[in-house]
């Protein structure tokens, strides 16, 4: 392949699928495996309403499982392809590929290593889960590097002009050895970008995964960021994310301008066995034409689907009931991974 100019794509722009991994009775989902697969179904309905859905089976009985909920729920199959291979756990926002482009329609998987979030959980399948969707030809001609450090898709975001945001509470769990310019060095390389925007504020109590930046804010089109707010003065939360909202409008885009906020609302607590569950409104995705939106059966659902709409004008909104994901202390971004047009 000659040489060309990499970039990570923003999520907005043009995909070929999205990736998630079937849960099972093998994974930590087992104990409340049939409530957290209505999750899967709907996120399967909305994805397969705009483009395609790989879904990731660990055998065929998992395959067959899955495929007669996704039938009897009406989903479109034709839009699906199940690849068989073994996974630890379904949260493929860290596990699978992220994806880099160029102008010439070239593409190449950056496989950074997946710790299970520092070692807090085995890893060694999931880790090697993109060579294994390499091998299984998903990917097509696709190049492939292998880089010796840990980094989760969910740990970073792209606006896909060379911008990446991330927060040094993730990054500096993973790697406590490395100052922060050494880190920059390391993930200018790897993800080919111009520059770093770190915020050192923002938690979410319930996320085992350090403060991951798709918990917390996001980029949208046209200089704008969504983030996660919390307008409770009685709340924990409330400090560190006014914190994190004053680091978010003191940043400025490449071309110096300051970017547009749209703080999303704060859901009410969430309590499950004396433990309170992360429901954050930021973990939504993004399909072709459509932004997919977690809702927790709280009253503050639809007006945080109205601020996503607002900062993704023209695109249809569609709430995806997500409640039982964050048992799993993760949400609808977590759980899936976009490809970018003509990977697959």
């Amino acid at each position: 392949m000659t040489e060309s100019r990499w970039r990570l794509p923003a999520e907005w722009e043009p995909q070929a699928a999205v990736l998630i991994a079937w849960p099972h009775a093998g994974t930590d989902w087992a104990e409340r495996l049939a409530e957290v697969e209505t999750t899967y179904v709907a996120l399967a309905a909305a994805v397969t309403c705009f483009q395609e859905l790989i879904v990731v089976v660990a055998d065929a009985d998992v395959h067959a499982h899955a495929e007669s909920l996704l039938r009897a729920a009406g989903v479109d199959l034709a839009r699906i392809r199940f690849v068989p291979l073994p996974y630890d756990d379904t949260w493929l926002r860290d596990s699978g590929p992220i994806t880099l482009t160029d102008d010439d329609g070239h593409f190449q998987l950056a496989d950074f290593r997946f710790t299970g979030w520092g070692g807090k959980f085995g890893a060694e399948r999931d880790d090697a889960l993109i060579a294994g969707l390499v091998s299984a030809g998903v990917f097509g001609q696709a190049g492939h590097r292998r880089i010796d450090w840990a980094l989760e898709g969910g740990g970073i975001e792209s606006d896909g002009a060379g911008t990446v945001l991330t927060t040094w509470k993730c990054l500096n769990q993973r790697h406590p050895e490395q100052s922060r310019t050494a880190m920059d060095a390391i993930l200018l390389d790897g993800l080919h970008a111009n520059r770093i925007l770190w915020l050192d504020h923002g938690y979410l109590e319930g996320d085992d995964t350090d403060a991951h930046i798709d918990t917390l804010a996001r980029f949208a089109p046209g200089g704008r960021i969504v983030y996660q707010a919390c307008d409770d003065a009685g709340d924990r939360h409330h400090d560190e994310l006014t914190r994190m909202g004053e680091e978010l409008a003191a940043l400025r885009t490449a071309d110096d301008r300051p970017y547009a906020l749209h703080p999303l609302p704060w859901a009410r607590p969430i309590i499950d066995e004396g433990r309170r569950l992360a429901a954050s409104y930021a973990n939504y995705l993004i399909v072709n034409g459509a932004v997919l939106v977690p809702a927790y059966g709280d009253v503050a659902d639809d007006a945080a689907a109205r601020v996503i709409a607002a900062a993704h004008p023209g695109r249809e909104v569609v709430q995806v009931p997500c409640r039982p994901l964050i048992w799993q202390n993760g949400s609808l971004h977590c759980i899936t991974m976009q490809l970018p047009a003509g990977l697959v």
